[in-house]
């Protein structure tokens, strides 16, 4: 029975195989039935009737030849259809559930056959039992092959997936800038995904402190696009803005923030999605098939939409496409995130530190200056750099530079509080020394107001106090580099003989916020002409050379600097600096000026009552050399006063000293310590009234104590 079993199936099988392709189509139209999902994809489609056509001809031959059917293998299009089905994530479980149809209905046909051609029934049973077991055997044998080549393409697509996943990772967020990192997002996903890219994000976005849900309609930017090397259609330009409506997919993607995927034809392009005319062609060019929509979103909120385009010769996006686009897009965002509020930082700080910094440096007889402040080109962001022009009384003028240790807001804020208290400080006529000390104090108290767990503070300052009288050059440092000073070529030199550039050796002292130790004060004198070159530690400290080689490339400049002290810093910047600096950097530049002999006046009085008389005998006719007659009662009081004071409550010896710049200034210097007090007189007091009169008729007035004693000062403006 079993050779007559083994003969009739052979002879079956030569009937069935002239009709083997009404076999596959029957399979097929069932499969397409039950499994609709799997066949939009092309590939598959294209692949899986010579799949089927390979496996009824493997199977019918076996039969005809009556072959061992353990010994069967899968057909090379059904491996192929396996792989495919891996490729665009159809579960496995649909590939097996392919198998038992295809195998089920192969069966079905077979008996079918079988009940028609066989003359008994016991044929037919035994043909069914035979048929069953080789059926059997076959699917598990084939199953196997399938599954485990579906298993090695799986692994490959995810090790792929896993390697696009790592190099946007690499290149996307490799700055802190939001259009570059929407660039590098549309750059991978045309690397990997899609023909053509776009990335807009929402304006409010772009603009606001905090990102918030997009308002109706939603209001974007387009900042960033790319195309694959193989799409023909041209990119539309960057920095458009459009509208979505309301009901648009791309408003509720960004509302819901779930992505959503499109099918697309050239001749019905939607028209949220053709920004503008040229944009509608290029889109018609590249012969739309596929779109898909991913929402930017980060820390909760919606930032923008990256749009991801195929053309007709692609694929549709899959699920698993889906999710890498997700997850790349995901990244992007943060990244975004992160560049916007860096950005926004940075501008608050800069902001803040332009503002904190002087607008317009006064113009002062005693120096001429000019300034540069450049903040940081790193991720590190603005800094606490400061500079300071600050007149003083006598004609004397405070040069200082400072820098807060740190970056960002609260490094701003610092240097403003600091500069802040410089400007106190110096209004008192402090010597540098005493001035360093009371800020050091200034810094150890607002240390003391911090919250715990915040950075310490600390930071360096050099003050100088140029006297263009005496031609000194007072100064003292807390930790911050000392000056170059550049002294002009002497009297009988050529006028382009090289400059003297010399850095003085100052004792510097601790930075600021240490306490405890003391500073000192440097001082020497300068020629009319010299210049003072003050910077922050950012101009000199580099990572591609040591300190002394900075300086040395700063004295080369200075030698031959230009005339102009705008020229000046010009020059310093370019040569010292990079493209990118990676600490902010102050620089103040000063041409120091002597005052003329003629515009000083100097008497050494007695201490005596009946001097004050000749004081203003000296007032009188001073003021009258000088051309100012009209200001002789109201100066002649204000010297009375003063000398008035001095003799009374001073020690000798006593001088008075007039000084003609801008303003007029009046000083009387004695030997005591001790400073007069503005106080309100009763009315039947005798005295306490002088300095109300000196404070009424004067612009400013002040006391300043040197080492010799003190000088009580009032100034007055000069008719125009």
């Amino acid at each position: 029975m079993g050779t007559d079993t083994h003969a009739f199936l052979s002879d079956l099988a030569r009937g069935l195989a002239p009709r083997a392709d009404q076999l596959v189509d029957a399979l097929l139209r069932h499969l397409i039935d039950e499994l609709p999902e799997v066949w939009k994809y092309e590939d598959i489609a294209s692949v899986a009737p010579l799949a089927l056509s390979e496996n009824i001809g493997v199977v019918l031959d076996f039969l005809e030849r009556d072959l061992d059917i353990s010994e069967a293998r899968t057909p090379p299009a059904a491996i192929e259809f396996a792989c495919r089905l891996a490729e665009h994530g159809v579960p496995i479980s649909e590939l097996l559930r392919i198998y038992r149809l295809v195998h089920a209905d192969m069966l079905d046909q077979l008996y079918a056959e079988t009940a028609r051609v066989a003359g008994s029934q016991e044929l037919i049973n035994a043909t069914t039992l035979t048929l069953s077991a080789m059926a059997f055997e076959y699917v598990d044998r084939t199953a196997e092959h399938a599954v485990a080549a579906y298993q090695r393409e799986r692994d490959r697509w995810l090790q792929r997936r896993l390697i696009t996943i790592n190099e946007a990772g690499a290149r996307i967020g490799t700055t802190l800038n939001t259009t570059r990192t929407a660039q590098e997002l549309a750059d991978v996903g045309a690397d990997h995904l899609a023909d053509h890219v776009t990335v807009d994000l929402l304006s409010s976005a772009l603009q606001e402190e905090g990102t918030y849900p997009p308002s109706s309609p939603a209001t974007l930017r387009r900042i960033a696009q790319a195309v694959s090397d193989s799409c023909p259609a041209p990119a539309v330009g960057t920095g458009q803005t459009h509208t979505y409506p309301e009901d648009s997919e791309p408003a509720r993607v960004l509302a819901t923030g779930q992505p959503s995927r499109l099918s697309i034809t050239a001749d019905d392009v939607p028209p949220w999605l053709a920004m503008s005319a040229d944009h509608e062609l290029a889109l018609r060019a590249l012969g739309l098939r596929a779109v898909l929509l991913v929402p930017l979103w980060a820390r909760g909120s919606p930032l923008g939409l990256a749009q991801f385009l195929r053309r007709q010769t692609a694929e549709p996006f899959d699920d698993d496409e889906l999710l890498l686009a997700q997850e790349i897009a995901s990244r992007a965002a943060v990244n975004i995130d992160n560049a916007r509020r860096y950005t926004q930082e940075r501008s608050t700080a800069l902001t803040l530190q332009r503002s904190l910094l002087p607008h317009h440096v006064p113009d002062e007889s005693a120096v001429e200056t000019a300034s540069r402040y450049l903040p940081s080109g790193s991720r590190a962001g603005v800094g606490g750099d400061w500079f300071d022009v600050i007149p003083l009384s006598g004609a004397r003028v405070a040069l200082v530079v400072g820098d807060v240790i740190g970056h960002g807001l609260h490094a701003a804020a610092t240097m403003g509080r600091l500069r802040t208290a410089v400007r106190t400080l110096a209004d008192i006529d402090l010597t540098p020394d005493e001035l360093l000390t009371h800020l050091d104090d200034v810094v150890i108290r607002m240390q003391r107001e911090e919250e715990r767990g915040t950075d310490e503070i600390s930071a360096t300052c050099l003050y100088a106090v140029y006297d263009p009288v005496s031609r000194t050059c007072s100064l003292a440092s807390a930790g911050h580099l000392p000056p170059a000073v550049v002294t002009p070529p002497t009297a009988d030199g050529a006028a382009s003989a090289p400059r003297a550039v010399d850095f003085p050796q100052l004792p510097i002292g601790p930075p600021l916020g240490l306490g405890g130790l003391p500073f000192e004060t440097a001082q020497f004198e300068l020629p009319p002409g010299s210049r003072l070159v003050l910077y922050t530690d950012g101009l000199v400290k580099s990572r591609s050379r040591d300190l002394e080689t900075s300086l040395a490339l700063l004295r080369d400049v200075l030698v031959r600097a230009p005339a102009s002290l705008e020229e000046t810093c010009d020059e310093l910047l370019a040569a010292l600096l990079p493209s990118r600096p990676t600490d902010d950097v102050a620089l103040l530049v000063a041409r120091t000026a002597a005052l003329d002999a003629d515009h000083v006046a100097t008497w050494d009085l007695p201490s005596d009552p009946a001097f004050v008389s000749e004081a203003r005998d000296h007032v009188s006719g001073q003021l009258t050399a000088w051309g100012l007659e009209e200001m002789a009662f109201t100066t002649e009081l204000v010297v009375s006063e003063l000398v008035t004071n001095a003799i009374r409550y001073g020690k000798s010896p006593i001088q008075l000293r007039m000084i003609l710049q801008s303003a007029l200034t009046c000083e009387v210097s004695d030997a005591s310590s001790t400073a007069p007090h503005l106080r309100r007189a009763r009315v039947f007091d005798e005295g306490g009234r002088g300095l109300l009169l000196v404070a009424q008729l004067t612009e400013h007035w002040g006391t300043r104590h040197n080492r010799e004693g003190k000088v009580i000062w009032a100034e007055q403006l000069t008719p125009a």
